[in-house]
């Protein structure tokens, strides 16, 4: 390979990352020991220091590290963010690709993906579903949506972050997901810490029941899927056997948890929310119905 080969090579394999988060470390320092250079920016210089030392290098400026790749990795608190540190660089953006793995609404998404047309760049919005210090190993997952050519060109670096899962056209959708993620994860974050509140008003302390609850919250998959070959397709098919969970026993439970609560001197907002999609599918005539009824009420609430 003669000099110029690669010197193209290397530009070619070059990526960008703004954002040094803990996210965003820990993607620099994958691509960065895969062979990727990598140009880094950040707000605040300092959170660069250690990528540095790994062998990145640090722009001056949002428009130099913007130059420096054709492949740019936002990792921001928001996509605000994504405006407020690219405002200034825009005459950069023309035929990069950029690739916001930060965490917003759908909607915000579809109209970042229309700025960033405007100015010239491709666009795929992400979301990233494992932590920072699981970011490139095999259990690694990265939603995307947005042009699927866009992300078959980048594929073999963001790979390295986790395996990309496509959902399509729309930039809109890898965000939905990830929020649909975050809707499970922080209600059961919720739900687990709630559990044990009740239990420590009994005196238990979290270091031993934690355990026990933890061990439930990883059966709640095989609860959700008993009984059905493909999980959802009832849903899909606005089917609702009643022949394990009924919304009326399980209304029962929400029910006693709610007084139990009540009982401890317990915040009742999550308790209560639980209760009420139970409470709204029995009257509505749906209490022999499978668990899963509540969902009418949660599309079209009153």
């Amino acid at each position: 390979m003669n000099e110029q080969q690669h010197h193209t090579t290397k530009q070619d394999s070059a990526v960008t990352v703004i954002g040094l988060g803990p996210m965003g470390r820990a993607m620099t320092r994958v691509l960065l020991a895969a062979g990727h250079p990598v140009t880094v920016w950040n707000r605040t210089a300092g959170r660069a220091d250690d990528v540095v030392a790994a062998g990145a290098t640090l722009a001056a400026t949002p428009g130099e590290a913007v130059e420096a790749s054709g492949l740019v990795i936002l990792s921001l608190t928001d996509y605000r963010a994504m405006y407020d540190t690219l405002g200034g660089a825009t005459a950069s953006l023309a035929g990069r690709t950029l690739v916001n793995l930060s965490s917003d609404t759908p909607d915000r998404t579809r109209e970042a993906a229309s700025w960033a047309a405007g100015h010239g760049a491709a666009f795929l919005s992400g979301g990233v579903m494992v932590p920072a210090p699981l970011v490139g190993a095999e259990a690694a997952h990265v939603y995307y949506s947005g042009p699927d050519e866009v992300l078959e060109n980048h594929r073999a670096a963001l790979a390295l972050l986790g395996t990309p899962k496509y959902l399509g056209e729309d930039p809109g959708l890898a965000q939905l997901m990830y929020q649909a993620q975050l809707a499970v994860f922080l209600t059961t974050l919720s739900g687990l810490m709630h559990a044990t509140a009740m239990l420590g008003a009994a005196g238990m302390k979290a270091e031993d029941v934690l355990p026990e609850l933890l061990s439930f919250t990883d059966s709640i998959g095989d609860i959700a899927r008993a009984g059905e070959e493909s999980p959802g397709a009832a849903l899909d098919a606005g089917e609702h056997p009643g022949d394990l969970s009924t919304v009326t026993m399980m209304g029962a439970t929400s029910d006693h948890i709610v007084e139990t609560s009540t009982s401890l001197g317990l915040d009742l907002a999550l308790p209560r929310t639980v209760q009420a999609h139970y409470r709204r599918a029995i009257e509505n005539g749906h209490g022999g119905d499978n668990w899963t009824r509540i969902i009418d009420s949660i599309r079209e609430p009153r």
